[in-house]
């Protein structure tokens, strides 16, 4: 260090002091510290910490005491935790601070983070206005005219994305679940024979998006519901933020996914028109209607039971890939030994269902998930033996992943709903205004 006197500095953080020689401050493990032995001046000293004594020869920062107590432990042992009872988003600024990273964490406290972050960016990114910090005399004076189209499009933006953001958001809302709601009861009451024109026509006439099947009540309700929906696609496409983002997300591929069948129908039953040769396209037709049970899914923008489960599955996947891996490895078992015994030895009593190794594994996933149909089940001593393990050892692998998710489950409701109550109070501030 070319700056202060003595053998030792003292580091004095929130309170706490701790002594180093100045030897080892040199090669110190955190950045902001290490920064101090090439000091050459008290201004250089006090770019790096917040206050300074000359005589004691101490450097203050302040900081959480604690945090860097458990920083300091990794500087001697190697292992970086989260303080208990202290946000991680909290504890991390600490570690940006004293120069460490993400990666300096032990692997279950990275996956808190990465979590963590994940939904806090959303967060940001839904509350925080773009523009909004660079606004001041200056910048409203040269740009008054962007900033107010910025602000404009943000307030479209939430009122798409967010139900509780304000109350033309909730009105909104509320009219795309009445049509989704109609849609689903129109497509239900389309199967029904009641409901099918008095002629008999055909299964690829029924199909098809004729002049006359649209001027139907059915018809004419698909066509509004398909224009409300593509309308609001439309419009959230062009007030989104970053376009390429919007197309990536699971409820955008949704609802093209509900949309589009519905135009390539009109399109195909305009080009093949009556021809008998393309008759065929009646159940390409018929495959593409149905996708329009995807619309129910289009719920989750409103309701955070579905958002949960959304959010649940997308963090748990490593869970739920152990959870199909031991039922797999189960069944491949399973199923083996229960086709050896019930068909492969040549004991007089062959049983037919377990004919191959295929054909058993639906045996095996019926017994271990204990629905249990009854369509085939082992008639030997030892096949019936062997379904007792298989069902004990089904409710066995099945439970072992469920507390990790549920524990999941619950962190995620909490999260979106105090996410959507910070909505409802500005809801309320706007109901008052």
């Amino acid at each position: 260090m070319n700056f202060g006197r003595g053998p030792s500095v003292v580091l004095n953080v929130g309170g706490t002091r701790y002594s180093f020689s100045r030897e080892v401050l040199k090669d110190f493990p955190l950045r902001r510290v290490s920064r101090l032995h090439g000091c050459l001046s008290e201004q250089d000293v006090l770019e790096v910490c917040d206050d300074y004594d000359r005589e004691r020869n101490e450097y203050f920062f302040d900081r959480h005491s604690e945090a860097f107590g458990f920083i300091m432990l990794y500087v001697r042992h190697g292992h970086l935790r989260f303080v208990p009872h202290m946000c991680e988003l909290s504890f991390y600024n600490e570690m940006i601070y004293w120069g460490l990273e993400g990666s300096h964490l032990d692997y279950c406290c990275q996956r808190r983070l990465d979590d963590r972050m994940s939904e806090t960016c959303t967060y940001y990114a839904a509350e925080e206005p773009p523009g909004e910090s660079a606004g001041g005399p200056e910048g409203k004076g040269r740009r008054p005219a962007a900033a107010e189209g910025k602000k404009w499009l943000e307030r479209m933006r939430r009122t798409f994305e967010e139900p509780t953001s304000s109350l033309a958001a909730q009105v909104l809302a509320t009219v795309s679940i009445l049509f989704v709601i109609v849609s689903m009861v129109v497509l239900c009451a389309s199967t029904l024979p009641e409901w099918r024109a008095p002629e008999n026509r055909s299964v690829e006439e029924q199909s098809r998006y004729t002049a006359e099947s649209v001027r139907e009540p059915s018809g004419i309700i698909e066509a509004i519901c398909i224009g409300w929906f593509t309308a609001e696609c439309i419009v959230r496409f062009i007030v989104s933020k970053n376009k390429c983002e919007f197309v990536r997300r699971p409820l955008n591929i949704i609802d093209l996914l509900a949309i589009t069948p519905y135009y390539i129908s009109v399109l195909m039953t305009v080009f093949t028109g009556e021809n008998s040769q393309l008759q065929r396209a009646g159940v390409t037709l018929r495959v593409l209607r149905m996708m329009r049970i995807f619309w129910v899914i289009k719920l989750a923008r409103h309701f955070i039971g579905l958002q949960t489960l959304g959010l649940t599955l997308k963090r748990c996947y490593r869970e739920m890939v152990m959870l199909l891996v031991f039922i797999c490895v189960a069944m491949a078992i399973f199923s083996a030994l229960s086709q050896l015994l019930e068909n492969g030895l040549d004991l007089g009593t062959k049983n037919k269902d377990y004919a191959s190794i295929p054909a058993a594994c639906w045996w095996v996933i019926i017994s271990m998930t204990t629905v249990g149909y009854g369509d085939m089940c082992p008639i030997t001593v030892p096949g019936r033996i062997l379904g007792g393990i298989c069902v004990v050892s089904g409710i066995v692998l099945l439970a072992l992943p469920i507390t990790f998710i549920y524990h999941s489950f619950v962190q995620c409701y909490h999260e979106l709903k105090f996410r959507s109550a910070r909505y409802s109070r500005s809801l309320s501030a706007e109901f008052l205004n």
